[in-house]
């Protein structure tokens, strides 16, 4: 039948007042979030430069590990800790519902901190060999991982089911996810229905970033020793130079990204560290390369991992040397964001954020373990939070404006306010919105 004018006109009345009716309903809850994290953001501040100023190492984060334990003991949560050698698991069950897995991060980078804050991190390793700072933003992960917490145990009357809180060991190293599993997380604890993380960006603060399928890369690492047989450099002819050989692998392993991967395909070898000789005049018997691989796709990720053996196969054989040893490390798998999932919270963050400020980016290039729990066929969400005041951001983007840091620089540095709030709020209502009746 086709609608009249006059049909029309209901039909369109009835889906504005649809949609009002749907306003009216998040409206409420979002104001609710917001004004719980303002009142507990003196105590966020207080926890957040605590742990800026004593980071901690991958799987040495037993300081860390305690006062995140404490501080959710305190909120009524059931915490166990040493899950994963120094990961904190904290449960909180309010009736039948779904189990929803929130994810932070514990460890700091062994590097050290260059910014100049009062709170900067002054800390050593261990066995005092490297400072340590939380360059990667893991210490606003926490602040916010407890204002989330915090806020969903003041909100209970809002929500039904079972919150996971984990907070996780060595995600530098791209071990604690792994270790976590091993020690039993999904069958010790609740297995989720839903889990939930972010991580800091170098966007302007009050912005909420995220898309759907990957948003992070595979990571494989790779270590070649090519062989070769020691002279002296000035008879090159009685030896056969591993450098030589290496140095070909260095320049015709990028034609592989160039001349085999699909060009619209991300992909990246990168050759961070060449080994070999001592002095000037020798030729030496080996010649050792270390680098990184990333990809976003399985496919992408086997042709880059074929074409690292070829070549450093065949640039031996060029010179008529041993074969090398190839070994290539698999690191932490890419992140894909459940499609389904991301839809539902993307129209919660526009409505609490506006549509200007929670958008769809592209996918970082960087790695994070957080797939692991992802791969265990866990429905699940990473998202992006930014940390920089919008005008630093914005002349960042000019053509020779001054850069903001990026994450791992020793100038990496968070403005706390608003950035902890927004990650607070953002995480509070991506659970809420599906453990809500």
């Amino acid at each position: 039948m086709k609608p009249t004018p006059a049909r029309i006109a209901v039909l369109l009345s009835l889906s504005l007042a649809s949609i009002a009716g749907q306003a009216q309903t998040t409206a409420p809850l979002k104001t609710q979030v917001a004004s719980r994290v303002d009142a507990m953001y003196p105590w966020l501040d207080g926890v957040y430069k605590d742990l800026h100023a004593h980071p901690e190492i991958a799987f040495q984060e037993v300081r860390t590990a305690g006062k995140l334990a404490g501080e959710m003991r305190k909120l009524g949560f059931e915490v166990t800790e040493k899950v994963g050698k120094t990961g904190i698991v904290a449960v909180l069950r309010n009736g039948a519902g779904p189990t929803v897995l929130v994810r932070t991060e514990l460890d700091g980078l062994p590097m050290e901190e260059k910014t100049g804050l009062p709170y900067a991190s002054r800390a050593r390793t261990q066995s005092g060999d490297n400072f340590v700072t939380h360059s990667c933003g893991h210490d606003v992960h926490m602040a916010s991982w407890l204002g989330a917490a915090k806020t969903l145990v003041e909100l209970k009357s809002q929500w039904h089911g079972t919150l996971v809180f984990i907070a996780q060991p060595a995600e530098e190293v791209v071990g604690g996810a792994k270790a976590m599993l091993a020690d039993g997380l999904f069958k010790r604890f609740p297995k989720p229905d839903y889990a939930f993380a972010l991580h800091s960006w170098p966007l302007a603060y009050g912005t909420v970033g995220f898309n759907s399928g990957p948003v992070s890369s595979n990571s494989d690492s790779l270590e070649i020793q090519f062989k070769g047989r020691g002279g002296h450099g000035s008879a090159p002819d009685k030896a056969i130079d591993p450098i030589a050989i290496a140095a070909r692998f260095v320049v015709d392993v990028q034609t592989v990204i160039s001349r085999e991967k699909d060009p619209k395909e991300f992909g990246v070898v990168t050759i961070g560290a060449f080994q070999a000789g001592t002095v000037g005049n020798i030729i030496p018997d080996n010649a050792l390369v270390r680098g990184t691989i990333r990809s976003y796709s399985p496919e992408v990720r086997d042709k880059l991992l074929d074409g690292i053996r070829r070549v450093a196969n065949a640039s031996a054989a060029m010179a008529g040397a041993p074969a090398p040893d190839v070994q290539i490390i698999p690191g932490g798998a890419a992140i894909v964001n459940n499609e389904a999932l991301v839809l539902k919270t993307e129209a919660v963050f526009k409505d609490a954020f506006g549509a200007d400020k929670a958008q769809r980016m592209p996918a970082m290039t960087a790695s994070e373990d957080f797939s692991a729990y992802a791969n265990e066929g866990v429905p699940s969400m990473f998202f992006f939070t930014g940390v920089y005041a919008p005008q630093d951001v914005a002349e960042a983007a000019k053509p020779g404006g001054k850069p903001v840091a990026f994450n791992h620089s020793p100038y990496y540095a968070p403005v706390p306010e608003p950035s902890i709030k927004t990650a607070a709020q953002a995480m509070s209502l991506a659970v809420l919105n599906v453990m809500r009746p």
